[in-house]
């Protein structure tokens, strides 16, 4: 065999170097979930049943062993989720016998510390009171997300570990440098830290890994028919909350959702992927980052990311 075949032999396939790619990654989120678990008295971990909840769900699953998680997941439930999620959350979690914890924008609601403007208006930008109200009765010290930078400008500017006041708002010129993987975990009473294990991955990433390790998702995620109408050039599903405008003509397209959240501001995109590999496809020659694409609620100034953040929103 002469030298050039030999190097052609040593060469990586793609395959390799996608799982060496994914490897790193896999790696780096299993160490800042044990950090956690080293560091903070009082963790959990957010846990909604969308598809990045799951990834790290699976990383922490592979950090401490199959019903071992070391801190219990918490849920802050709008009351106008997908059902198809958080039924898949509820049996996730009993399936992991993991405790769960669930904290309602409709118990807010009650308590009179949530006012909508208007009956219909979206209770996603709400989450935030419930948040930081569970995190007052919980005294938890650090929340594990699963946000990560590309999704959105104002989530690309923020570390990994992200320092919370004791007001629990986020201060964008107050990051904590974070070089060669060190991090300033030092809290004053009633501060705390919210964390991205999977702040690095790309949605392409996440696409990747959830095929190679197969990871059950919510039906939602991949093709399925669904009434929706045009609005404001996204594709608005038709549900009891949120029925279609006067002039609105109601279609039925094969759809699925890139990211989950509130029914009244996510819509999903047309899609004939039925697989994690069709996705990985169709996210290669993706133009528009996930949120931009299906989230109503981040096209309107007043209720920006980086607003929301700065008021305590995950």
């Amino acid at each position: 065999m002469n030298a050039r075949a030999e190097q052609e032999l040593l060469k990586p396939t793609v395959h390799q170097l996608s799982n060496a790619h994914l490897d790193a990654l896999e790696e780096e989120t299993i160490f800042i979930l044990r950090e956690v678990a080293a560091t903070f008295e009082r963790p959990t971990l957010l846990f909604s049943g969308g598809k990045d909840s799951l990834v790290m769900l699976k990383c922490a699953e592979k950090a401490f062993g199959a019903g071992r998680l070391p801190y219990p997941l918490l849920m802050i439930d709008t009351g106008h989720n997908f059902p198809e999620v958080t039924d898949f959350r509820d049996q996730r979690a009993k399936e992991l016998g993991a405790e769960l914890i669930v904290r309602s924008v409709e118990d807010s609601m009650k308590r009179g510390t949530v006012r909508l403007a208007h009956p219909g208006e979206s209770r996603n930008v709400h989450q935030s009171v419930t948040l930081l109200e569970a995190i007052e009765e919980f005294r938890f010290d650090a929340l594990i997300g699963g946000a990560r930078r590309d999704e959105e400008k104002a989530r690309a500017k923020e570390r990994i570990f992200s320092h919370r006041d004791s007001f629990g708002q986020w201060q964008p010129k107050a990051q904590r440098p974070e070089l060669w993987t060190l991090f300033n975990t030092r809290l004053a009473p009633g501060e705390h830290f919210r964390v991205f294990p999977i702040s690095n991955w790309t949605e392409l990433d996440v696409w990747q890994y959830i095929d190679r390790e197969k990871i059950a998702l919510p039906s939602i995620y991949y093709t399925h028919k669904r009434e929706v109408v045009d609005r404001r050039g996204m594709l608005a599903p038709v549900t009891e909350l949120t029925p279609p405008r006067e002039g609105e003509q109601v279609i039925v397209r094969d759809v699925r959702f890139r990211t989950v959240g509130d029914i009244t501001c996510t819509c999903p995109v047309a899609s004939t992927a039925a697989t994690a590999a069709d996705i990985v496809i169709e996210t290669l020659a993706a133009e528009v980052s996930e949120r931009g694409a299906t989230r109503m609620d981040d096209q309107t100034s007043d209720a920006s990311m980086e607003k929301r953040k700065k008021d305590g929103y995950f």
